[in-house]
């Protein structure tokens, strides 16, 4: 049969099942309507009823002839076509069987695939917007380089397609701006925007923001500072010729200097006090406070060299002494004291004009107040 054919095994097993109680179901569907199949014949009794039944020994004789044992085919029949009635319910009821028809098939073996391995997605870096192209273009500003704290200044803006209603901005300040021509703009820059020292950015644009410029920075610089310190000075009387002692960086001899000296070429010093100096860059006009440096009981000023001979004051200058304040208005501010013997700005091997002190006149007699020459007693 070809029912079979390329089949497994398996399946084969599964059509013979089927096939199987296919053929149990019609059995016991004939049985149960054996009339509708099959013809059969059922035996015809006839009863006689009669008062006084007598005995008949012919009668009885063929009674037992009539109720012969069913034949094997009969007995068949009945099995095979008698319903099985399963009701779970009834304690007396088996328990249901295991389904010998029931194949378990495993299911076939699946290949091995390697865990995949999940790559990171490459980064893609965006691609850039252009920046627009300013309607208003900045060149340069005159001047370029300033120094902080400086006066108020005039600054110009060079550049291209300027309109009379254009300001500048000078790092985000609008200021009155003298329109020139469509390349020139003019600003006066106050003191107090260059305070301090660092980068300023300029630009132009319109009142409304629709015109605008590009940004060009604008340097302001520190003023240059005095490099060394004051560590002292000579007062003489009536602040005649006040002399200030400098100590310089990276130099062990301290310098002095008088009020309008230059110093280094460039400061100018134009006040001296027991407290503070003050100097006056001669190029840029910027004025510098020096206070007096006090160092620590033992430190040395002049040098880093320990073995000076004068360890608590620079060399040439004399020593402080802390004990005589000399008539010092400001007890809080010390003042140095020549050394004994020696005059403030005059070296000592210059040898000095001592004069002989002279005899004083005896003193004239006691005039007697009695004794007049108008010649009385």
């Amino acid at each position: 049969m070809k029912i079979f054919e390329g089949k497994s095994p398996a399946e084969r097993n599964k059509i013979i099942a089927a096939i199987v109680l296919g053929v149990m179901a019609l059995v016991a569907l004939s049985y149960t309507f054996g009339g509708m199949f099959f013809g059969s014949k059922k035996p015809s009794v006839s009863v006689s009823v009669s008062a006084t039944p007598t005995p008949n020994s012919s009668t009885s004789g063929s009674d037992t002839q009539n109720s012969s044992l069913p034949s094997q085919e009969e007995e068949n029949f009945v099995y095979t076509t008698t319903p099985v009635v399963y009701n779970p319910d009834s304690f007396y009821a088996p328990d249901a069987g295991r389904n010998i028809f029931a194949f378990y098939e495993p299911p076939p073996p699946t290949p091995y695939v390697p865990t995949p391995t999940i790559m990171p997605t490459p980064f893609v870096e965006p691609t850039p917007v252009p920046t627009p192209i300013p309607p208003i273009l900045v060149g340069f500003v005159t001047p370029q380089n300033v120094f902080s704290g400086s006066k108020t200044f005039r600054l110009e803006v060079n550049g291209d397609k300027f309109t009379p209603d254009s300001v500048i901005l000078f790092n985000g300040s609008e200021l009155p701006t003298t329109y020139i021509s469509p390349q020139k703009l003019v600003a006066d820059i106050p003191s107090n925007l260059i305070g301090d020292a660092g980068e300023r950015f300029v630009m132009v644009r319109t009142p409304d923001g629709r015109l605008y410029s590009n940004q060009v920075s604008l340097n302001v610089q520190a003023p240059p500072t005095p490099k060394f310190q004051y560590i002292g000075m000579i007062a003489r009387k009536r602040y005649n010729n006040d002399t200030a002692y400098f100590q310089e960086e990276g130099k062990q001899t301290p310098i002095s200097a008088r009020l309008n000296d230059v110093v280094n070429g460039r400061f100018r010093l134009v006040s001296i006090s027991a407290a503070e100096t003050i100097f006056e860059d001669v190029n840029l006009g910027f004025r510098h406070k020096l206070a007096l440096y006090r160092p620590e009981p033992g430190q040395n000023t002049a040098s880093n060299n320990p073995s000076s001979p004068n360890f608590n004051s620079p060399d040439g200058i004399p020593r402080r002494d802390r004990n005589n304040l000399y008539n010092n208005p400001n007890p809080s501010v010390p003042v140095y004291i020549p050394p004994q013997g020696e005059i403030p700005g005059i070296p000592g091997g210059i040898p000095r004009y001592n004069p002989t002190p002279q005899q004083q006149p005896p003193p004239p007699p006691k005039k007697d107040d009695n004794d007049d020459d108008d010649g009385d007693n």
